[in-house]
């Protein structure tokens, strides 16, 4: 990440694969906030590549219409294996999962990366500054959207119902079977958690936003 935003510093244009809306979006941004954090108007030399899904962007890879892809360890981590001279060879750049999410992966990893090896691509190893003190991370977490209309008693039923099948510890070997990191929160600590990267991403948002 420090030669990509070298490059950037330096008058060269770096072109980002994303999916516009997506996850992938939000790794972007920050990109192009800790752009402007170190050298101001450099932001202006990360440059988005609107495609659409994991696919889409991994062929803009292969075709050289794009340098950066924000993609999933799980569908990505394949290509990081091959060749160097392979069209399709890929290389991590940076994990944008806090590290003590990424601690809680099997040392296995996935396919043949390990976690410690996985670790040096996160923070602090690996540095994208959000406002020059602290880095930005951000793990990409899965939850339930409830009808603003839902009954509280429904609400209460699923998150007890969920706090024992967690507290029974069967699911977490499933899902961290297949790199999924378990982190099951009750709704109302779901929400504080989730009010708070909303406040985190906003602040990146105001920042590379221009008049």
């Amino acid at each position: 990440m420090d030669d990509i935003l070298t490059a950037a510093a330096n008058g060269e244009r770096v072109r980002v694969a994303i999916q516009p809306g997506g996850v992938s979006e939000i790794g972007f941004s920050a990109m192009k906030n800790a752009a402007r954090v170190r050298s101001p108007g450099s932001q202006e030399n990360i440059v988005p590549v609107n495609t659409g899904s994991q696919s889409d962007k991994n062929q803009a890879l292969f075709d050289d219409l794009a340098d950066v892809i924000n993609g999933s360890i799980q569908a990505n981590e394949q290509f990081t294996q091959l060749p160097e001279d392979d069209q399709k060879a890929m290389r991590f750049v940076w994990i944008t999962a806090r590290p003590v999410t990424l601690e809680q992966a099997p040392p296995e990893g996935m396919g043949d990366t390990t976690r410690d090896e996985m670790l040096k691509y996160a923070s602090p190893q690996t540095s994208v500054t959000l406002d020059g003190e602290q880095d930005f991370t951000f793990d990409k977490e899965f939850f339930f959207l409830y009808n603003k209309e839902m009954d509280q008693g429904i609400v209460e039923q699923i998150d007890t119902a969920l706090t024992e099948i967690y507290a029974e510890g069967e699911i977490q070997k499933r899902q961290k079977a297949s790199f999924f990191i378990p982190n099951f929160l009750p709704s109302e600590e779901a929400r504080a958690h989730l009010e708070k990267k909303r406040t985190t991403y906003e602040q990146v948002i105001k920042e590379i936003s221009t008049e």
